[in-house]
């Protein structure tokens, strides 16, 4: 048994603990004492299923289970992506000018200013040409959710004039509607592929170039065209001119790429300056991973909770709800954060995962959340711990609007744990409460806020990767449909080759191409 696989083991000795109802009436004090700060965000785990005694044993296992040994060999630079053999850096995209980050003998962080330079130069200078109204990027996976994410998040600190858009899914009806509403002379394209040979992406962004070419002429390319990639000559052939071309690294995964080159977008709607905020961000949670104590570091004891949840008291899944209209794809780029970093069943070794990995993650904004799924997640069957987020300020001048939005959050946190119990004879009005959640408010969204805030979850996916035993940072999982779609594809139009699928599958196929127009 590997060292995280008992570490693990002994947590499932621990003592479990009594009702939060229980836990508050007879330690008040918990309300103090089970609060981290980090950076601005202020972190309030005391409705968690957990004592003293818990809490120590989880600091301990993460201590035992070596988190802060691995925690620092990805600081360092080492293949901790064991299976790809590569180094997990992403934390040197944000590192100031005069901090030196090493990865295979080499100091990186000159390298990533020199792009953050080249993409501050590009940025001013789109937003100052007011020629362009409209920035689409396409991209998707890591190339997408950050940027969309992120753009949504701090549109209050975007540029007056542009809008931006994010094309995805290879589905026509995406691409299809942002052109509808577009004009090329005022469009520029962002296409955002390391390789520049994803499916998806390259298929999107023909579409957005024979659009432009027939209303433009083929010479607009160049000028409304410009590529996050790595592949100079396929960026070539396509008609970008490499000089518009931003590159990344093969140590920086696409999910943890929003702080890179591919935050291209996010920095022309909020302007170099902001963007160095949002890094700035990044690094004030990698210094607080890198120094804090096991027992006052968040991310090490958000990851330990999930644990504790998981793998101990056997909760599947983890909501996600944010008090905040802007953070609406918050949720759905935690997804992929975490279920494809530690969606794993095989461990550094090779061996099997003998413990449950990777928990649901899932959400929608508050309070929209309310009236859907929260009568799951107060009287279901199923127990969903849940990570609340909001904030004191708003960026609109609707003070009662917050003031009524943060009300809500803080009654549903109270609500899930403490419950109420019904009348005689009414037992459909049973809340038995006892949910755990975590409540993590700031003063306001910001660039260096919102930074804060991945900065917090990707550490946290690591240490629990840490803790599994599994690489965190490889994504194996994705390969396999990709290329049977790969094989699929020619069929639908061509000659279907039944000997190659199973009967299901050739019905299908057969089904599609009776039907296609």
């Amino acid at each position: 048994m590997d060292i995280s696989s008992t570490a693990l083991s002994r947590l499932g000795e621990v003592p479990r603990t009594p009702h939060l109802r229980e836990l508050f009436s007879t330690d008040p004090e918990r309300a103090e004492r089970y609060v981290v700060t980090a950076g601005d965000l202020r972190i309030d785990f005391s409705k968690q299923r957990i004592d003293d005694v818990i809490f120590s044993a989880l600091v301990e296992a993460a201590r035992t289970g070596g988190v802060e040994e691995r925690r620092d060999a990805m600081f360092a630079g080492e293949h901790i992506n064991v299976t790809e053999d590569r180094a997990v850096m992403h934390v040197a995209l944000r590192a100031p000018r005069n901090v030196e980050m090493i990865v295979d003998g080499a100091d990186v962080v000159p390298d990533v200013h020199a792009v953050l330079d080249q993409m501050g130069v590009f940025a001013e200078r789109v937003r100052a040409d007011e020629r362009i109204a409209h920035v689409v990027n396409i991209g998707i996976g890591g190339s997408d959710l950050g940027p969309a994410m992120a753009s949504r998040a701090l549109a209050a600190f975007g540029h007056e004039r542009m809008r931006f858009s994010f094309v995805s899914n290879v589905d026509g009806a995406d691409i299809a509607s942002v052109l509808a509403g577009s004009d090329p002379a005022a469009t520029l394209f962002i296409v955002a592929s390391k390789t520049f040979g994803t499916i998806e992406t390259l298929t999107n962004a023909r579409t957005a170039r024979a659009w432009l070419v027939e209303e433009l002429g083929e010479e607009a390319v160049s000028d409304h065209f410009v590529a996050v990639s790595t592949n100079a000559e396929r960026v070539a052939e396509f008609g970008i001119n490499t000089d518009n071309m931003f590159g990344f690294w093969d140590w920086v995964g696409g999910r943890y790429s929003v702080d890179s080159a591919i935050g291209l977008s996010l920095m022309i709607a909020i302007g170099p300056i902001g963007f160095r905020e949002f890094l700035d961000g990044f690094r004030v949670i990698d210094e607080h991973f890198l120094s804090a104590p096991l027992a006052e570091n968040a991310p090490v004891i958000l990851a330990m909770l999930g644990i504790w949840n998981a793998n101990v008291l056997g909760f599947d899944t983890k909501a996600v709800l944010p008090y905040a209209q802007e953070l609406a794809r918050f949720p759905a780029y935690l997804q992929q954060l975490d279920m494809e970093s530690n969606g794993k069943s095989v461990k550094l070794d090779g061996s099997l995962v003998d413990v449950k990995t990777g928990p649901i993650v899932w959400g929608e904004p508050g309070t929209n959340g309310q009236h859907a799924f929260y009568q799951l997640i107060h009287q279901g069957t199923r127990i969903v711990p849940v990570d609340f987020i909001g904030f004191a300020t708003p960026h609109n001048e609707l003070r009662y609007h917050q003031d009524l939005l943060v009300a809500n959050l803080i009654a549903q946190s109270e609500a899930l744990a403490f419950g109420r119990k019904s009348l005689p004879g009414e037992p459909y009005r049973n809340f038995e409460g006892n949910r755990p959640n975590t409540v993590i408010l700031a003063d306001e969204l910001t660039p260096s806020v919102l930074g804060q805030l991945i900065a917090l979850y990707e550490h946290v996916v690591h240490v629990q990767g840490t803790m599994w035993g599994i690489d965190s940072y490889d994504q194996w999982g994705v390969e396999l449909g990709k290329e049977l779609a790969n094989k699929v594809t020619p069929e639908l139009t061509g000659e279907p080759t039944p000997d190659a699928h199973d009967p299901s599958t050739n019905a299908l196929i057969a089904w599609y191409r009776t039907h296609r127009k």
